[in-house]
């Protein structure tokens, strides 16, 4: 019985640093290539545009030899976001012809108007139908014209209106009702704001000058009040938005060729991390025209025992590069777009036998970088490995609750210069992390010895009890 205690004691304790020990560390050590990143220290979750160093070093085509290390070498949890088109509203401000209308109805809305335009169809008047004798001086509404002249073109679109008070007057306030017509007969309710402009102790003057709405076509405008003084205003301003679509920033990179399987073709070697987006030819000499078909090499199996491997030609775009000067003028293809396509190498085969060795062009859109900056400062980014398991996890692990503008507005992460890592010193960062987890394996293994030592002392200790208490019975 006690030996077999003791046994069980002792397994126990050898289990117990090899339970405790982790698997190989994943450290920087074991990558190729290092990049410093700085960061404010302000923000847990920032970004960094993946620079094209990553593209050229990375060994695996889904960029999974990705990491990011703080100080002490600890990995931090990030993600990768594909690029998106951004669009951006910017706003023009256009001038608005104003007609006061003029008369004290009740209800200047359900007062008819008589109207008289131009030959081009701006309008020259307009006034309400009063009885006689109820004429005034005194403004009720104003008519807006917002067609600018252009009689035969659609009227612009409109999301607000800006206000700029009479000469003479410092402050006021009052509410307006903006309606909308084509034709200044039938009139729609477009929106309503409370106009004000004050003036403090210091002569400051705090305004609220526009009327905001959804953006809509307008060509004609009426503004009459629901509180406050009618005011002819020296100007108003009418803002049309429009919207810009910004792509996502492009890297580019010039790859010279080498010969290829077939004496017409041209081979240029391509890092595996980069997918091209778009394709094109630089050429060196003064003028080129050169059809040719951009693809890849596809390897068959043999057909007999033996034999050997064949590779297959496969276009992915059939297109005419050239470079042609003339008349002072230098006229060039643009680059194409192709179709996504992992691959090691892109073939360029002319229909025709050429000397000509061009440059190809090659450009990608660069992912985002998210990573949580949890760690101790600074930062390191890692690549270059040819074993390392994907570690890239989804943005709602990084960053939950995120929405899709926040992210694009994180902090941008900047990158120092790139260093590359010897065999050597790789290796050298390797025995240390190994040389690390031996002492932690030493350690271990000297406490499970403490720990059996205090066992079998207890177990005899608790033996001799046991025994006197029999030996006294």
């Amino acid at each position: 019985m006690k030996q077999h205690c003791l046994s069980a004691l002792l397994a126990a304790s050898l289990a117990l640093p090899c339970a405790a020990q982790p698997a190989q560390d994943d450290t920087p050590a074991a990558y190729t290539h290092l990049l410093p990143l700085a960061v404010s220290g302000k923000q847990s979750v920032v970004q960094l545009r993946l620079p094209q160093a990553v593209y050229l070093h990375a060994r695996s085509p889904d960029l999974n030899d990705l990491r990011v290390f703080d100080a002490s070498g600890a990995p931090q949890p990030f993600a990768l976001r594909q690029p998106e088109t951004e669009s951006h509203i910017s706003h023009s401000s256009l001038n608005v012809r104003i007609f006061p209308l003029r008369g004290s109805p009740a209800d200047p809305s359900q007062v008819g108007l008589d109207v008289s335009t131009g030959s081009d169809g701006r309008l020259l008047s307009v006034r309400m139908r009063t009885e006689p004798g109820e004429r005034s001086s005194r403004v009720s509404a104003l008519v807006l014209d917002l067609r600018q002249g252009l009689v035969h073109e659609p009227p612009p679109l409109i999301d607000a209106l800006r206000f700029t008070l009479p000469t003479g007057r410092q402050s006021y306030t009052g509410q307006v009702w903006l309606e909308a017509s084509d034709d200044l007969k039938t009139w729609e309710a477009v929106g309503t704001a409370e106009l004000s402009w004050l003036i403090n102790s210091d002569t400051e003057t705090l305004s609220n000058d526009r009327l905001e709405f959804t953006a809509r076509p307008l060509r004609y405008a009426r503004l009459t009040w629901r509180s406050g003084e009618p005011v002819e205003f020296a100007h108003i301003s009418a803002e049309s938005p429009s919207r810009h679509d910004a792509p996502p920033p492009v890297e580019q990179l010039l790859i010279q060729p080498t010969a290829g399987r077939l004496a017409q073709d041209l081979v240029y070697a391509t890092p595996p991390a980069i997918v091209a987006q778009k394709l094109g030819l630089q050429f060196g000499e003064a003028s080129v025209v050169m059809p040719a078909a951009l693809g890849a090499y596809r390897e068959l199996a043999p057909r007999q025992v033996g034999q050997s491997s064949r590779f297959l030609f496969e276009p992915q775009i059939n297109a005419t590069f050239y470079r042609i000067v003339q008349d002072g003028k230098t006229r060039v293809s643009g680059d194409i777009t192709v179709p996504p396509l992992r691959t090691s190498q892109w073939v360029l085969r002319p229909q025709t036998p050429s000397a000509l060795k061009p440059v190809l062009r090659l450009s990608w859109e660069p992912a985002t970088l998210v990573f949580f900056a949890g760690g101790k400062p600074p930062y390191t980014l890692a690549f270059g490995s040819e074993t390392a398991a994907a570690a890239a996890r989804d943005v709602a692990q990084v960053a939950p609750g995120f929405s899709a503008t926040e992210l694009r507005a994180l902090e941008q992460a900047s990158a120092g210069a790139l260093r590359q890592q010897s065999a050597a010193a790789r290796r050298d960062g390797v025995e240390a992390s190994t040389a690390g987890v031996s002492a932690q394996r030493r350690l271990m293994v000297l406490w499970g010895a403490l720990l059996l030592g205090v066992a079998a002392v207890a177990y005899i200790v608790w033996k001799l009890i046991r025994q006197a208490r029999h030996g006294g019975a």
